[in-house]
């Protein structure tokens, strides 16, 4: 199947602010930066690499204005670094009401090969980070009083077991369980936590470094035959965040073509 028509904006977000972590580069982070510019938003960029986030918030600026993008590195395993964030969003654009938790590590490793260091890795960034991040803006919500979002990127891994990914399924099975129960939290001041769950979403630096074997083994899985464009996956992520989803809560909704 070919690769579906790009969908322009509708002005959903329009005077929104956000903090998208790991927004820089080709991936679903950056993708949801410019979904969410194209829709009306100011954004606040957050990523572990300091120079691939200014050459993304360069070309975002430039072609949506300065004054409605702004970035600070953050390593989302650091509590400072993510407080940091956070207060500088609230700083440049007055305010917050949407927050996409992007932050992930994957890894490949068989169990009973896989070391301590492999399994912390993986949890503290995918899990731990989505944690940090998700508390910060729940705070910073619950103090503003005017309600809010947040959206956490999970994986239909987390519901699907998969040789040597005991460590990301376990990761983002626990971003799912997290976002349920921090919706729940949350509910009580007027703020929606919902989860995306991907299932193959590609861009060409990850096609190039996958073995065509592994890429076509992956895709035949998938109902369509072949893997979603990262700004589909971001597509869904607006749709959570804007209001169109108001009475949604607690949920993860999947972004697959997955039968089997």
């Amino acid at each position: 199947m070919s690769a579906p028509q790009y969908i322009p904006g509708h002005g959903l977000l329009t005077g929104r602010t956000a903090v998208i972590t790991a927004a820089a580069g080709a991936g679903i982070g950056g993708a949801t930066a410019r979904k969410f510019l194209e829709e009306g938003a100011r954004v606040t960029l957050g990523d572990a690499h300091a120079r691939r986030l200014k050459e993304t918030e360069q070309t975002l600026a430039d072609e949506f204005g300065a004054e409605r993008v702004t970035s600070l590195p953050c390593d989302v395993t650091d509590e400072a670094q993510v407080q940091a964030l956070f207060a500088h969003a609230e700083q440049a654009h007055s305010g917050l009401d949407i927050v996409v938790n992007n932050a992930g590590l994957g890894g490949t490793a068989e169990l009973t090969e896989m070391t301590d260091a492999q399994w912390s890795t993986v949890l503290d960034v995918t899990l731990n980070g989505t944690f940090r991040c998700t508390r910060a803006a729940l705070r910073s919500l619950r103090a503003a009083g005017r309600g809010g979002v947040v959206v956490n990127n999970a994986s239909v891994i987390g519901w699907r077991a998969q040789s040597g990914q005991a460590h990301y399924a376990a990761a983002k099975a626990g971003v799912m369980a997290l976002t349920r129960c921090a919706a729940v939290e949350a509910a009580a001041y007027g703020v929606r936590v919902n989860a995306v769950a991907p299932s193959l979403a590609m861009h060409p630096h990850l096609v190039k470094v996958t073995s065509a074997e592994l890429l076509d083994e992956l895709t035949r899985k998938e109902a369509f035959g072949r893997y979603a464009e990262p700004w589909e996956v971001a597509n869904v992520i607006v749709f959570l965040a804007s209001g169109y989803s108001s009475y949604m809560t607690g949920e993860v909704v999947p972004v697959s073509s997955q039968h089997a």
